[in-house]
């Protein structure tokens, strides 16, 4: 029996991220098919603002990995700079 391989902050950073985005996509085929059976306009509405909300929070998320990596890499505050105007 082997000893499981420890996984780098870097990885789990971007498993964290992904299976964010995996939840969001199934919200948003949901969505999808609320609005093809014309489901109850709150109902609709309740689930997009759910859907938006995650998907701020997954920016947030990728925004905070984002600018750990950028200090790491040396990258210039003017990288930071246009990556803050693109998270607006």
């Amino acid at each position: 029996m082997t000893a499981p391989v420890p996984v780098s902050d870097h990885e789990a950073e971007k498993t964290k991220i992904l299976n964010r985005l995996r939840r969001l996509e199934g919200q948003i085929r949901g969505l999808q098919k609320m609005v093809e059976e014309e489901k109850n306009c709150v109902e609709v509405m309740s689930l997009y603002a759910s859907a938006r909300s995650a998907l701020e929070a997954t920016g947030d998320v990728i925004l905070e990995t984002y600018v750990a990596q950028c200090q790491a890499r040396g990258e210039t505050p003017a990288d930071l700079v246009r990556l803050l105007k693109l998270a607006r």
